[in-house]
């Protein structure tokens, strides 16, 4: 064991952040899924679905171990071959995708002769996120143009959101919005932002007239935003409204300790207990002070993600690094602002608590390339330390033959010679 945690580069303490997330999602994942064990197999026993998230948090850090491994500058050229490949596996799943539990809209599909079911809008961000990075850290002889920013940089982005944005457009909207975070901190000039926020709302605003004209071509879609989004500003009662209302009961259960472990009542009546809403039944259980806990170690998360884009000694890692860390943070505190009526309802995961194999293996994905950065800042100041040390070394010798030129010199001007000092008797009788 020791062995293993000091084979961990990169910084220790995202490492510990990580560890202690994945470790407490155990217990609200294995209560929640006991709804899911009744339903399906009507014996309750949730011990399958305890297996199978420990499976999935295995795999994922067996992932993040090997991606924090790889040196960090690889990911630019892997991010500009990914990206085609990212866009047919988008548009196969937008025409062939597959609906799991429930949902109106094709965003998995399935891996074939293994049967688990991947969520490729999460795969797309990642790459997506360095690939822009890549773009707004490359030198360049001229500032960066419109002309030339909008081929090479946004219509990447833009081709990526629109097979996205069909059958899922919280998780659209979330990765254009972190674009748009991510050229601001790359200094991408902000008159050429606003002429892309404008461009980007005009092309919603087109889709949805589309969508409208054309409901045949994406059934449901449309209605189910427009439906989310009045019963968030409405008063008025609604079936839709079923989630939140029992969000809402699991949350004021909970008080200010919780109901304890294993014994929420609310996982029994509310969807997605163990995914989306799984931060209402974390309330419910742990009371006030679990949930702070949690929103504690998400933002204590991000300030070591602003501490290794700070220690970064390139533009591309300090860029990843907020790229990929910074999102993670979002989703979790969208996932929050969900489950207490905040936002209105998104089906955002809360990353690395949530059972879900994609959600679990993408972040760790973008957690490996995070900590690939940190562990090359760690490799450079060993390398630093270690040269440091070899000059210090240098400079005592070289102290030491200075302060034995100054004896000599300074026992000739006393009218002692070097043989003299090595033979005390012949100084005596040279004296003489």
């Amino acid at each position: 064991m020791k062995e293993l945690i000091n084979s961990l580069k990169g910084d220790k303490v995202i490492w510990a952040f990580v560890a202690l997330l994945a470790l407490f999602s155990f217990m609200p994942v294995f209560s929640a899924s006991s709804n899911l064990a009744y339903m399906r197999h009507g014996s309750g026993n949730a011990f399958t679905y305890l297996l199978k998230h420990a499976a999935q948090v295995l795999v994922g850090f067996f992932i993040l171990y090997k991606i924090h491994k790889v040196p960090y500058h690889y990911f630019k050229a892997i991010s500009k071959i990914l990206l085609p490949v990212v866009w047919g596996l988008l548009l196969y799943t937008l025409l062939k995708g597959t609906v799991i539990e429930g949902a109106n809209a094709s965003r998995w599909i399935q891996i074939p002769f293994i049967g688990i079911t991947f969520q490729t809008s999460t795969l797309a961000s990642i790459v997506l996120y360095v690939f822009v990075a890549r773009y707004l850290s490359k030198k360049r002889e001229t500032p960066i143009t419109f002309q030339n920013s909008l081929w090479e940089l946004w219509t990447p982005v833009f081709i990526t959101l629109i097979f996205i944005l069909p059958a899922n457009l919280s998780t659209a909207a979330l990765i254009f919005s972190m674009v748009l975070m991510l050229v601001f901190i790359g200094k991408y000039p902000l008159k050429y932002i606003g002429i892309i926020v404008g461009a980007g709302i005009i092309g919603l605003v087109f889709f949805i007239l589309v969508a409208k004209a054309f409901p045949d071509a994406f059934p449901n879609r449309v209605d189910t935003w427009i439906a989310r989004i009045d019963n968030f500003t409405s008063d008025k009662p609604d079936e839709d409204d079923y989630q939140i209302e029992k969000a809402k009961i699991a949350i004021a259960s909970g008080g200010l300790y919780g109901l304890g472990p294993g014994k929420s009542v609310q996982k029994n009546f509310l969807p997605q207990s163990s995914s989306d809403f799984i931060y209402a039944i974390i309330v419910e259980e742990y009371g006030l002070v679990g949930a702070l806990c949690v929103l504690g170690l998400y933002l204590l998360l991000l300030f070591r993600f602003v501490v290794a884009a700070h220690k970064a000694n390139s533009l591309f890692g300090k860029l990843v690094v907020v790229g990929l860390g910074f999102p993670i943070i979002f989703q979790a505190m969208t996932n929050m602002a969900v489950a207490v009526e905040l936002l209105p309802v998104t089906g955002q995961t809360l990353p690395l608590i949530s059972s879900g194999g994609s959600s679990i293996w993408m972040t760790c994905i973008a957690l490996g390339i995070i900590l690939s950065v940190t562990k090359k800042e760690e490799e450079i100041a060993e390398e630093l330390a270690e040269k440091q040390k070899r000059d210090d070394a240098l400079q005592k010798l070289i102290d030491k033959q200075l302060q034995e030129e100054e004896a000599a010199e300074k026992m000739e001007l006393e009218g002692f010679s070097i043989v003299d000092a090595a033979n005390p008797m012949n100084a005596v009788l040279n004296k003489k």
